[in-house]
């Protein structure tokens, strides 16, 4: 027999604001823990370094979570030239210097070949996966691995100050971009090393930064009427994709799991549109019922929602 989950069932979306120091997993089990969920995940990990927006999903949001992570992401970090580190961020070992310090003009000519769609190999202390092993545990153990480079979108970078051994940058990307590589990739590419020493995340897709609410805020409001008011829908991940109106009938036979005709006259200007494939957020009432697939005249539930 399964061990029974405690908590209560919370369904939503908490834009936390992440603090320095925290890891995603221990925010996470905070938000669940201050909210007495049942169920919780996130929605894009952040390092402990890193500041901003950390989307978490409760109960029946986390079925939503694949479509919150295709969502762009926009950041604003805080890079220093002249060192290369173990982790290519601030918490890691020295592993190489340099005295070239990159001007102004230089920074601003390699930024081009950092925009559009590239190839980026993951930092070593990440969580890809290496043979069915996180790529950070082999690190720490000083075991011998190579990670391939993968194609990310890189929508916008562009530098927002300049100072001697720092530079600021501002970046909106697409799924599975790391900042911390795109901060020693532009060192290598200006003739020195780099490594990241401040990263704030202001977005993730639908999220922003100005919907965030601090762990001490949450903290003070404990499991109350307040503190779930907080929350936002469960389809808020999902408005990147097209919505369908159902009635209460077709909504009771996709929620059995079953698929819907919509072959009739009537159905006509509802499925004008619709591409065959394509995820659908199938509404009733003004909750949603299901992530489904229209294809051949019917409409085929995917994740089924229990609201």
């Amino acid at each position: 027999m399964g061990v029974r989950r405690k908590g209560q069932p919370v369904h939503g979306w908490l834009v936390l604001y992440k603090p320095k120091g925290l890891t995603s997993a221990q925010a996470v089990a905070r938000v669940r823990r201050i909210l007495n969920a049942a169920k919780a995940g996130h929605g894009g990990t952040l390092d402990p370094l890193a500041t901003g927006v950390l989307p978490i999903a409760l109960g029946e949001a986390t079925k939503t979570v694949a479509f919150e992570m295709d969502g762009t992401k926009t950041y604003r970090f805080t890079l220093r030239w002249g060192e290369a580190r173990s982790t290519d961020d601030a918490q890691g070992e020295v592993t190489a210097a340099n005295a070239k310090r990159p001007s102004e003009a230089e920074i601003r000519s390699a930024l081009p070949g950092f925009t559009g769609e590239i190839q980026q190999t993951p930092p070593r202390f990440s969580a890809i996966k290496v043979e069915g092993r996180r790529a950070y545990a082999m690190a720490r153990r000083q075991e011998d691995f190579e990670l391939a480079p993968r194609p990310v979108m890189i929508n916008r970078l562009v530098l927002a100050a300049c100072d001697g051994d720092l530079a600021t940058f501002e970046v909106a990307c697409g799924k599975g971009a790391y900042m911390r590589a795109l901060a020693r990739d532009l060192g290598v590419a200006l003739d020195t090393y780099a490594h990241v020493v401040e990263l704030r995340r202001l977005s993730v897709g639908p999220f922003r930064e100005s919907q965030a609410i601090s762990l001490d805020s949450i903290e003070s409001l404990g499991h109350s009427a307040a503190a779930l008011a907080a929350l936002l829908p469960v389809e808020t991940a999902l408005d990147g994709i097209p919505a369908l109106a159902l009635s209460e009938g077709e909504a009771r036979v996709l929620r059995s799991g079953q698929s819907v005709p919509l072959l009739r006259a009537a159905d006509v200007n509802r499925i004008v549109g619709l591409v065959p494939g394509i995820a659908i957020c199938a509404m009733a009432n003004g909750k949603p019922v299901a992530v489904a697939k229209f294809d051949r005249g019917k409409l085929r539930p995917v994740r089924v929602f229990n609201l």
